[in-house]
């Protein structure tokens, strides 16, 4: 979780290679290195890699080799984990939006660890999945997060609690508890907030004797963007200390899911300038468009919520604010105009851009071919 930067080797690989278009390269040195971080900050929680984030065979079966388990999203994520040399006991259905026929599969493949957010999930769990494990998302705030997941998975700790006596009455194995605090989370305290609610669940079911076994505490473990984020240490230390306060000596089984912690940092995007230009005479502010936007894997600058590291050849020359565009025929994808970007005042069509700190959601984020661009290629060095 260090600052992101091109390392040498993404360097070399791109002036050698000289691939053509825009291009992810991602070094998997630094997602082993991010992944022992992970491992040493919170050595008593599983690491559950969110596949989403970055799903390349040779970051899953890095990752494999290293003892992670994955968080997976479908079917084809869970498949993509099992090719990558992972075994079902290391894998966990963690949407709480699943097909009844999805679940049914995933069983058939060996997966017995399921999200949930309400009692309808559980029926469907129960009927396809029997006598699995399960564990129901509770709703955050997101407050400190650049990314926060509203309201559209969890429930209120109090339905929570309804929702496992529910999968207990169903024959499953009322597992424990969920949350998400929202990605890129940079507010230490939010694991605090979202733990008090757990406890409140534990402790609401173990009065009826039914006794949950695990926490998982989600990702939101941030990359550094444009501004510092506190190191995997840090959160560690937040989090064991917060499971200190809340659970006593009878801290339960923990579970992280990193995803942009883990490969967020490990990846650059070579873009290239395609056209510099004004709206007017008088205008203060260039547009400056690349041949990557919105709907070639930049999505997550929707709303300008995450905002990257720009290096250019040009770096050190005078700067002036820019709106950042994308090259398709869409008013909507515009990357940076709220807030313009300071670029040199000497950048010139044809030169080429680093985006920083790319490794995760991008690649998956990108259309397949709206326009007619090809999706975002990869290479993972």
């Amino acid at each position: 979780m260090e600052k992101p930067m091109a390392t040498q080797r993404i360097l070399d690989f791109l002036a050698t290679r000289r691939p053509e278009g825009p291009c992810l390269v991602v070094d998997l040195d630094v997602v082993r290195e991010n992944y022992v971080a992970f491992e040493r900050a919170l050595p008593d929680s599983k690491i559950f890699y969110a596949v989403k984030a970055n799903p390349a065979p040779e970051i899953l079966r890095l990752l494999t080799a290293l003892g992670s388990s994955f968080d997976t999203a479908s079917v084809t994520e869970i498949e993509m984990a099992l090719d990558a040399g992972a075994t079902p006991d290391r894998i966990s259905f963690g949407n709480t939006i699943k097909k009844e026929r999805d679940i049914a599969r995933a069983y058939e493949l060996g997966i017995r660890l399921y999200a949930v957010d309400c009692v309808e999930e559980v029926e469907k769990i129960a009927r396809a999945a029997p006598g699995s494990r399960v564990f129901c998302r509770v709703l955050t705030d997101g407050a400190g997060a650049e990314w926060p997941l509203s309201r559209k998975f969890g429930c209120v700790p109090a339905m929570a609690v309804d929702v496992l006596r529910r999968a207990k009455a169903l024959g499953l194995d009322p597992h424990g508890v969920s949350f998400h605090v929202g990605s890129q989370q940079t507010d230490l305290s939010a694991w605090d907030r979202a733990l008090n609610d757990a406890r409140t669940v534990f402790e609401a079911l173990a009065e009826e004797g039914i006794v949950l076994k695990m926490v998982n505490m989600g990702g939101g473990f941030p990359t550094r963007y444009l501004r510092d984020v506190p190191q995997a240490q840090a959160y560690g230390q937040a989090i064991f200390s917060s499971l200190r306060k809340h659970f006593g000596n009878r801290i339960p089984e923990t579970i992280i899911e990193p995803g942009r912690g883990m490969v967020g940092n490990a990846g650059v995007i070579k873009s290239e300038v395609v056209l510099i230009s004004r709206k007017a005479d008088s205008d203060d502010v260039r547009w400056v468009y690349l041949d990557i936007g919105k709907f070639g894997g930049l999505a997550e600058t929707m709303d300008e919520a995450i905002r990257y590291p720009l290096v250019t050849p040009r770096d050190g020359d005078e700067t002036a604010p820019c709106v950042l565009a994308g090259p398709t025929c869409d008013s909507a994808d515009v990357l940076y105009e709220k807030t313009p970007y300071p670029l040199p005042v000497s950048l010139t069509i044809g030169d080429e851009v680093l985006i920083e700190g790319t490794g995760a959601y991008t690649t998956t984020y990108a259309s397949v071919a709206f326009n007619g661009f090809e999706p975002l290629r990869s290479y993972v060095i």
